[in-house]
């Protein structure tokens, strides 16, 4: 991994949501879409999966945060980023989304998905879900790469 030296005064990065308040707006939307077809905690355990792919803090506090409202277990969310290792803790559905999830968000692995990932998810989800699915891993990487980009921080939780 390349690091990059930070100045000393980091500089001031935008607000998306004040400055393209109709980029903001329209990401809300397509996520409101996606999510209609998709089970809530599994739609937490893709957001949560993408984010720690893609290194975006925000997004893992928040979904690690809503997933734990959805009755999401500590120890599902704490071996996440090991859920192969811990796969009889994980449904073949989440298995199959979790796996997709990694395939759409690691680009540099290969430029596509690869058919048996792809195959293992056409067979527990309808066309339907698997469209939602994949819509639901587009806009968590789109959310990541917002964040990622204008550094938004997570909270301090009590």
């Amino acid at each position: 991994m390349t690091t990059v030296l930070e100045s000393a005064t980091p500089i001031q990065r935008i607000q998306l949501n004040r400055v393209a308040p109709e980029i903001y707006e329209a990401m809300l939307a397509f996520s409101a879409v996606t999510e209609k077809g998709v089970e809530p905690t599994l739609a937490e355990l893709i957001k949560i999966r993408a984010s720690q792919l893609n290194h975006c803090a925000f997004c893992l506090d928040m979904h690690s945060h809503d997933a734990r409202k959805q009755g999401e277990t500590e120890q599902r969310i704490y071996l996440l980023s090991a859920w192969e290792e811990a796969a009889s803790l994980f449904t073949e559905k989440e298995q199959a989304a979790l796996a997709l999830t990694e395939e759409m968000t690691d680009l540099t692995r290969g430029s596509h998905v690869s058919d048996d990932v792809y195959a293992r998810a056409a067979e527990v989800f309808t066309d339907e879900e698997l469209a939602h699915v994949i819509g639901l891993i587009t806009v968590i990487n789109s959310w990541n790469r917002f964040s990622v980009s204008t550094r938004v921080r997570p909270p301090r939780r009590k």
